[in-house]
């Protein structure tokens, strides 16, 4: 697919999204996966870039949170159509833990993520939004993961992430942490997070090179 028909297809599903018009999303979305039968296009294309709008038109006061809310909603809609092809990959004995931090109700990206570790064939564990600090490292103890993948919305929660990988690595020193999420996107902030087996991923495609290469 060339460039211009990406982007049509982009905006296509982002007037869809703002409208609430969750039968055309799932329609655009569908035949998005026809012509180029990648989930991870779809989720990096289309989905990720109309996400991004959205918040973009939010933060600057264009459309309400109701609205925000509903093309969130829509969204999720359109990943857990998705799933029954994600599922049919073949597994793999790796096992990740994949969360939002304390204070993050902000999920679908981290879905996302879930959704490449699992298409590369990883057991995954969804925590999802809010995970309490304390119950994600009780978790961690009887699950004893490979990776824990965290995900990070909005920038003023940085200290919070830098509390959690502390409290991870002083109970598993050797702990691989993923880092990511729309806070990382304008600056350069995943640089001040020098800590051993810590990586930042800033999208889906460095993500799942990422998870290729510890393989």
């Amino acid at each position: 697919m060339n460039n211009d028909l990406k982007q049509n297809s982009h905006l296509e599903f982002l007037n869809a999204l703002i409208s609430g018009n969750r039968k055309m999303c799932s329609e655009i979305a569908q035949k998005y996966m026809n012509e180029n039968d990648s989930i991870k296009a779809l989720y990096e294309i289309i989905i990720r870039n109309a996400l991004y709008d959205i918040g973009e038109l939010w933060e600057s006061n264009k459309i309400s949170v109701a609205t925000e809310h509903l093309a969130s909603a829509i969204v999720e809609s359109i990943l857990n159509e998705q799933y029954s092809k994600i599922n049919s990959s073949p597994k793999t004995p790796k096992t990740v833990i994949v969360a939002c931090v304390e204070n993050e109700f902000h999920q679908i990206g981290l879905k996302m993520i879930n959704d490449i570790f699992e298409l590369n064939g990883w057991n995954t564990y969804f925590l999802g939004a809010n995970t309490p600090t304390k119950e994600l490292i009780s978790f961690a103890k009887t699950m004893q993961p490979d990776m824990i993948a965290l995900s990070l919305s909005l920038s003023f929660n940085l200290p919070v992430l830098e509390k959690i990988i502390l409290r991870i690595k002083n109970e598993f020193p050797e702990q691989v942490i993923l880092i990511g999420g729309q806070a990382f996107r304008n600056d350069n902030q995943h640089k001040r997070l020098k800590y051993n087996k810590v990586f930042y991923q800033p999208d889906l495609n460095s993500t799942e090179f990422f998870i290729k290469k510890f393989i």
